[in-house]
């Protein structure tokens, strides 16, 4: 099954256009449709808050990465100031979707 995004308004793929294209092409009802998408997103979060990995087969890895703490400046002063260790996301798109990517180009 093929989704079509050509008729996309504005530059951002949303939740609500994604949940949409559920109702539209698989007949989907609209809240179950919002339903699935919600869900699927509260899984993907879920799992990297708890630190593990997100693997999408054929679109790329999300991945926790822990920065150290460090020092910085305010750019505006000059002040020093110490940024604390945190956590962020990280994603490497796969090599399908860099292919797509650079042949869509």
């Amino acid at each position: 099954m093929e989704f079509s995004v050509e008729s996309l308004e504005t530059p951002a793929l949303t939740k609500a256009f994604l949940a949409e294209m559920l109702f539209d092409q698989l007949g989907l009802n609209k809240r179950e449709a919002k339903d699935m998408i919600d869900s699927f997103f509260v899984l993907v979060s879920d799992s990297l808050v708890d630190g593990k990995d997100v693997k999408i087969s054929g679109f790329g890895n999300f991945q926790i990465r822990t920065k150290s703490p460090r020092p910085g400046r305010n750019p505006r002063t000059g002040e020093a100031i110490p940024i604390q260790a945190r956590r962020v996301v990280t994603f490497h798109a796969s090599l399908k979707l860099k292919d797509q990517i650079q042949g869509g180009a």
